[in-house]
């Protein structure tokens, strides 16, 4: 009996120590770093207001209330070429300012405020649809013009989305994609 003793806390030893060992190399390697952009990544809170000044809009034409804009969101390699969102808060491409002519609405609130929940304790899965009218937990929304092609790889009936309150441009809210860290600006349908 005792030689079976012997052994079997012998054999717990060695297994101890091998836990111990592979404990070790666990935490000498370093942690794979978090994606830098999206990949289940939730801001804990929306932007902040641009610190552009607001211009006094100009006169327009018709053709030219919304001008087309091309930019550059893609500032690191493997980042989307959209407005996004880096795992430190900061928020890409969110800085046009207040009077913005794209997100200019002559009724803002039209339909009503979301009263939904905001940030990221909400996270919301999108139902289906797609970005003219989409829709999640009784909720509808439309993606706005100038924003569309920022919403092109969304998958509209499985993609979970968190709406932020948009200090900018009133009327609108941004849905900002967990998956693929990117946002659009939406409007609240009812």
């Amino acid at each position: 009996m005792k030689i079976y003793l012997g052994l079997l806390a012998a054999g717990v030893w060695i297994v101890s120590m091998s836990g111990i060992a592979a404990g070790q190399e666990r935490r000498e390697s370093k942690p794979a770093a978090p994606p830098h952009v999206g990949g289940g990544y939730i801001p804990p809170r929306g932007p902040r207001p641009s610190p552009k000044a607001p211009k006094a809009p100009k006169e327009q034409r018709p053709a030219e209330q919304h001008p087309t804009e091309t930019r550059n969101f893609k500032d690191q390699p493997e980042h989307p070429e959209a407005p996004h969102v880096h795992s430190n808060g900061e928020w890409v491409g969110h800085d046009s300012g207040k009077n913005d002519p794209r997100f200019h609405l002559d009724h803002p609130w039209e339909h009503g405020h979301f009263k939904g929940g905001f940030g990221p304790s909400h996270v919301w899965r999108l139902e289906g649809g797609g970005p003219s009218r989409f829709w999640f937990h009784g909720f509808y929304f439309s993606v706005a013009a100038p924003d569309l092609a920022f919403c092109a790889n969304w998958l509209w009936d499985s993609d979970q989305i968190v709406i932020y309150e948009d200090p900018d441009h009133v009327g609108w809210y941004l849905a900002y994609n967990v998956r693929l860290g990117t946002y659009c600006h939406v409007m609240y349908l009812q």
